[in-house]
């Protein structure tokens, strides 16, 4: 026992010199003397820091169930536990110091010492600490929450405490963030309060079809779906009002046909894929079975030229051959014009019109 305890002694004190004198004199001569006159009081000194750490479990089980329900926030509730439990193993901790020979000078010399380097190297530590504290003031978002980061991680919050946050994602990988780092980012909260999503589907149709039906037919789309709201009291957003039911818009006369905009809502925010497709499947099924007067428009146009003035092509094969669309008197291609006062062809392969 007693080489044992010499040999800790004499470990304690390399690892002192080597820290270059961060521990004071006094400090190291008080623990290299309880270590070598008194091994009981070690013994007893770490049978009480293990008592605190068995006890803090203890604590936190008596109290959890008060502090759960002083605290609506599972968030706040876990970091006042987490806060306790360090308290008690801390005040043991400092029995234990004061049972091997320990004072409070000791400590606030080490302490002294040690400020200049903790200042640099905890300065990050203690802004994300500070940045966790804010978090949990600001509550942008609560465990359970389904979250959306600027980048466009979504996920859900699987934990938040005063040094991270951590999110299980939608394909089922867990990221935990500083919560220094996530305080600059724009997080969307879609659990936040009320759990209904407004959606949208922009649909082009052409300026032949039937526009009415057009609508109708979109709204009975996405009202089939049994994620989305079929109808009842407008849904109120800030001072605005908005209604419930799918209602479709015209939205834009555009070049190629009518924009019409499909706004619905659903339920809940955790399958917002899932409910595009059901409307867009359910749209498509509905022009397939009443084969309305609906088109789906798609980009066209329309390029007019004059007989008076007509266009050439030249196409240059792999060949070498050459072949030249028109109309009219054709271009001299030998040397490259038309003898048509106005329009000749373009000798890059490329098209003149008028």
């Amino acid at each position: 026992m007693s080489a044992t305890v010499a040999l800790a002694g004499r470990t304690a004190g390399v690892v002192a010199q080597s820290a270059g004198g961060v521990l004071s004199e006094r400090t190291v001569d008080t623990l290299w003397a309880v270590l070598r006159s008194d091994p009981v009081r070690v013994a007893a000194a770490v049978a009480i820091l293990v008592a605190g750490v068995v006890i803090s479990k203890y604590v936190v089980r008596l109290f959890a169930r008060p502090v759960a329900r002083r605290f609506d926030r599972e968030s706040v509730t876990y970091t006042i536990l987490r806060l306790t439990r360090l308290g008690v193993i801390a005040i043991a901790a400092g029995a234990a110091a004061n049972v091997v020979g320990f004072g409070a000078s000791d400590v606030l010399l080490s302490v002294t010492v040690f400020s200049a380097i903790l200042g640099i190297v905890l300065a990050p530590i203690v802004g994300n600490l500070i940045s966790g504290v804010f978090v949990l003031a600001d509550r942008p978002y609560e465990i359970g929450d389904m979250v959306e980061l600027g980048e466009g991680t979504q996920g859900f919050v699987e934990d938040l405490t005063i040094r991270y946050t951590k999110i299980l994602t939608l394909e089922n990988t867990s990221l935990v963030i500083p919560n220094s780092t996530i305080r600059e980012q724009q997080v969307t909260n879609y659990s936040a309060e009320d759990e209904r999503v407004r959606l949208k589907l922009a649909i082009q149709v052409t300026y032949e079809g039937d526009l009415n039906t057009a609508r109708r037919l979109l709204e009975r789309a996405a009202r089939d779906c049994e994620m989305v709201i079929e109808g009842g009291p407008d849904v109120r957003i800030g001072a605005a009002r908005y209604p419930a039911a799918p209602t479709a818009y015209i939205d834009e006369f555009a070049g190629s046909g009518v924009l019409i905009t499909l706004w619905y809502w659903v339920e809940q925010p955790y399958k917002l894929l899932t409910a595009r497709s059901r409307v867009q499947s359910r749209f498509w099924e509905l022009l397939n079975e009443k084969e309305p007067d609906v088109e789906i428009a798609y980009p066209h146009q329309q390029l007019r030229v004059d007989k008076n003035d007509p266009l050439y092509i030249r196409t240059t094969g792999a060949g070498n051959g050459e072949a030249v669309v028109g109309s009219g008197d054709e271009p001299d291609l030998d040397r490259g014009s038309e003898p048509g006062a106005n329009s000749g062809a373009n000798t890059d392969g490329g098209v003149d019109s008028s």
